[in-house]
Formats: structure tokens, C-alpha cells, sequence
């Protein structure tokens, strides 16, 4: 999908630390990942639901 290299990274790791502080980036990486999970199931259950569907 998206390729970043090690310069890409560091850059939007820098703009990261600047925005939330060195403090909050565990609570915003804690926050993301969370997120990112309940996606991910959201995304399983639609496609289990459309399989369900069309095996009917």
C-alpha cells in the first residue's frame, strides 16, 4: 500500500513529538494501536457477514 523509508519515518516521528509531547506519546500510541485493532475486527465481522450472506 504505502512505502516509507527510514527518512519518511523520522520525519513523521519528529512531527509526532512535536504535536503530543514526549509524555503523552505512549498514551497516543496506546490509543492508535487500539484503534487499529478494532478495525481490523470490524473489517472480519463485515467479511463474515458478506461470506454468510452469499453462501445463503
Amino acid at each position: 500500500m504505502f512505502r516509507f523509508g527510514a527518512g519518511e519515518l523520522m520525519v513523521i516521528l519528529l512531527i509526532v513529538l512535536v504535536l503530543f509531547g514526549a509524555a503523552k506519546l505512549p498514551e497516543t500510541g496506546r490509543a492508535l494501536g487500539k484503534a487499529i485493532k478494532e478495525f481490523k475486527k470490524a473489517g472480519k465481522e463485515i467479511t463474515n457477514d458478506v461470506e454468510d450472506i452469499a453462501k445463503e
